[in-house]
């Protein structure tokens, strides 16, 4: 029997809000690293920078998991099989902390054959930075997967408070250590990087004390980590096509951004600069992606397909209205914001190009370029989200990269227009995939012998 899924406008409140402020948190502590370790000169800026890409690389491997395991439980909890979801939890921990582990340790061992094969020859200054802080924050990959599985277990539940909490400690955490081990310690680059894994460390042993309360809808337990394949192929089917998706989506750009790499320091730290800017203005299309999970999976669950596309364009709505507002503020005040970084007039006035190309054009394709696609990954329409991704990144981002880039000769402007050509290619396909409704064809329900409804 189909089961009715509603979400009141309090309910999407409290769901969307702390989305909201923790997003600008984790953001924010990528901007207050670049910010602080300015101060040591612009070969450390680019190498943080470079490995920070890596980084992003990586984790979203660990996110994309942790998106799998969201989507199944969500739709457990549609479906009100509440003992499914609670073993959903235990094998997504499971599953995201073994492919960490093996992710760290190949990425430690391998770390200056990646940093040379993905950008080619860097500046001996700039190497030796990149080394230290790829060792260091490489370390922290593990904490990053269980904190991104249990962030997505609460959010499943409807409870994104808890991981908004959780971010402000680890934020806190972060600026503090920058403070005393770059200002007090006078230390390098590892004193940023060293803030950083602290930081997460303490986050996710916050995470799991907190999702083994077994008050809680959904809660992990010590008896349940014995593998499940059924739950684990229903995390692995929506978790693989989303890493893949990611994965590649992300060694596009740094394939891209070798190219400016060839350009020299003042265009990388440029880049690095407009990035974090950037991030800025996609936060409320984050948010959004994250809510779209949690509200369209459990409509999913309940096979309740009308409402989950009224809560899509719905959701898709506010998404635009927020992103336009966020990316006005930070036009207007942008010649404030740059002053805040210790970079030379030439790379300030180049990231301010960038920015202007990026957050312009994100208030009109944003949402529908990567805000919409999660809400047919809830229904489980991963492949198409997949293949579209990865099929406009190269050709346009890779290919059209290095046309304009190179070709042309506009070096970073070049590349950052190519990802505008992007961002029209998905807005076009998912929109029509939408409207399409294939997308509700996908999702195969597991029988229930559960219908607990209990909190």
């Amino acid at each position: 029997m189909d089961k009715k899924v509603e979400f009141s406008n309090h309910d999407l409140k409290k769901l969307i809000g702390p989305l909201i402020i923790e997003q600008a948190l984790a953001i924010s502590v990528g901007m207050i690293d670049t910010i602080m370790v300015s101060s040591l000169g612009e070969a450390a800026v680019s190498g943080v920078s470079l490995v920070d890409m890596i980084n992003v690389l990586l984790i979203n491997i660990f996110a994309a998991l942790a998106t799998g395991g969201a989507v199944v439980a969500s739709q457990f909890i549609g479906a009100r099989d509440l003992e499914k979801a609670r073993r959903s939890a235990n094998q997504l921990l499971t599953v995201t902390f073994t492919i960490s582990l093996i992710i760290m340790t190949i990425a430690l061992f391998l770390r200056s054959r990646l940093l040379l094969l993905l950008f080619g020859t860097i500046e001996d200054d700039v190497m030796k930075n990149a080394m230290t802080y790829f060792f260091i924050t490489g370390l922290a990959y593990p904490f990053i997967a269980i904190y991104n599985s249990c962030a997505a277990l609460f959010r499943a539940m409807g409870n994104s408070r808890v991981s908004m909490a959780t971010s402000m400690v680890v934020n806190m955490v972060n600026v503090a250590g920058n403070a005393f081990c770059l200002f007090i310690l006078r230390m390098g680059v590892e004193g940023v990087a060293i803030p950083t894994l602290v930081s997460q460390a303490t986050g996710s042993a916050i995470m799991l004390v907190l999702i083994s309360n077994p008050h809680r809808v959904i809660y992990i337990r010590r008896k349940g980590f014995k593998p499940d394949f059924n739950i684990i192929r229903r995390i692995l089917f929506i978790g693989i096509p989303s890493g893949l998706e990611n994965s590649i989506f992300q060694l596009g750009r740094l394939l891209v951004v070798s190219i400016i790499a060839y350009f020299g320091t003042v265009q990388i730290a440029a880049n690095a600069v407009a990035n974090n800017l950037d991030s800025l203005g996609c936060i409320p299309g984050q948010a959004m992606s994250l809510a779209m999970i949690t509200v369209i999976g459990q409509c999913i669950g309940a096979r309740d397909y009308k409402q989950a596309r009224y809560y899509t364009k719905k959701l898709i709505k506010i998404a635009y209205a927020v992103t336009a507002g966020m990316n006005a503020i930070i036009l207007i005040s942008m010649p404030l914001i740059l002053r805040i970084y210790n970079l030379s007039d030439e790379t300030l006035r180049l990231a301010a190009i960038l920015v202007l190309i990026h957050n312009g054009c994100a208030i009109l394709l944003w949402p529908s370029s990567f805000t919409l696609p999660n809400a047919l990954r809830a229904a489980n329409d991963v492949k198409y989200t997949m293949f579209v991704s990865i099929g406009s990144m190269f050709l346009f981002r890779v290919v059209f990269s290095y046309i304009l880039g190179i070709g042309l000769g506009w070096g970073a402007i070049g590349v950052w227009v190519s990802m505008v050509m992007d961002w029209i290619s998905r807005f076009c396909f998912f929109v029509f995939r939408f409207r399409s409704g294939k997308w509700e064809t996908k999702y195969i329900p597991v029988s229930s012998d559960n219908v607990e409804l209990s909190a």
